[in-house]
């Protein structure tokens, strides 16, 4: 196993504090970021760790709505707080709350469901994209950047990504401005064979590319000097079970922005096409007069 999915899978595993009032009570960890900020899909993963500690094992994550509210110390420990909101007979809701010194850095609402049948259909994948096995990883594209504490950061993610359009790491006059783009990601290395893992694993990833058809669309880079970006919120809905050890398609695309702020969405797939997740975020978005009137 690498250590960069030693990483992920530790950060995964909650440590159960055996405190209880009238909620329970979780500790994790995060693990180093550029400047200090804690990536906001590591501690929303967390959260669906720690609401799914609550529920029963058969009865899965199948949606998620949370906000970020102030950032997190990647230094620090981060204690979440689960409400048992309600168990019914098929489903069950749970309030996360993620603290850094006594005050929230992040707020939850998620629903589980017991497995059950009925009528399926879903949101065709894309057709005519290259493979995965066509393009050049994050990695390999910015190894010559390797010095660069963002670059470093993107190099020692768990996932291999690969854009198919191309990355928004550095400034192109030349890229195309569109508010759309398809990103194939998988983890780095074997992950084991849990269902509830892999569905935290993919709220994790779900946070990398999704406000990039923004920066994209106002001819903007990661890079940009002056461009500030921050998640606000970030939902997912689970359709049907998935491993993240696979590759996996994202389709992401801009519906708006405008006021400093940004809204994404996309569908994740499996490399056969099933139709597996769904994702929104909004963000704040702001591109410097230079690179675009966001």
């Amino acid at each position: 196993m690498t250590d960069r999915i030693r990483m992920l899978l530790d950060t995964l595993d909650l440590t159960d504090t055996g405190a209880r009032t009238s909620e329970d009570i979780y500790t994790g960890n995060s693990h180093p970021m550029p400047f200090g900020r804690v990536f906001g899909g590591q501690v929303m993963a967390q959260a669906v760790v720690a609401g799914q500690r609550t529920v029963a094992a058969d009865r899965s994550v199948h949606s998620v709505h949370g906000y970020f509210v102030r950032p997190g110390d990647d230094q620090l420990p981060i204690t979440f707080s689960v409400e048992r909101i309600h168990d019914g007979r098929s489903f069950s809701t749970r309030r996360v709350q993620a603290y850094q010194n006594g005050v929230p850095i992040m707020s939850m609402i998620s629903s589980f469901q017991d497995l059950d049948d009925g009528p399926s259909s879903q949101h065709p994948m894309p057709q005519g994209l290259p493979r995965p096995e066509e393009l050049s990883s994050s990695e390999d594209l910015l190894a010559p950047y390797a010095g660069h504490p963002q670059a470093r950061a993107v190099i020692a993610r768990p996932f291999d990504i690969r854009h198919v359009e191309g990355p928004v790491y550095l400034p192109d006059p030349q890229r195309a401005r569109h508010g759309k783009q398809h990103v194939w990601i998988k983890a780095k290395d074997r992950l084991p064979d849990d269902d509830a893992l892999h569905r935290a694993a993919l709220a994790y990833l779900s946070d990398y590319a999704i406000l990039e058809p923004i920066v994209r669309m106002h001819g903007a880079a990661w890079t940009t000097p002056g461009l500030k970006a921050a998640s606000l919120d970030h939902a997912v809905w689970w359709h049907r079970p998935a491993r993240v050890d696979e590759w996996l398609l994202l389709e992401l695309e801009t519906s708006s922005s405008g006021g400093g702020r940004g809204l994404s969405h996309g569908h994740v797939y499996t490399a056969d096409g099933t139709h597996v997740a769904t994702v929104a975020q909004e963000g704040m978005v702001r591109v410097p007069a230079d690179g675009g009137e966001a």
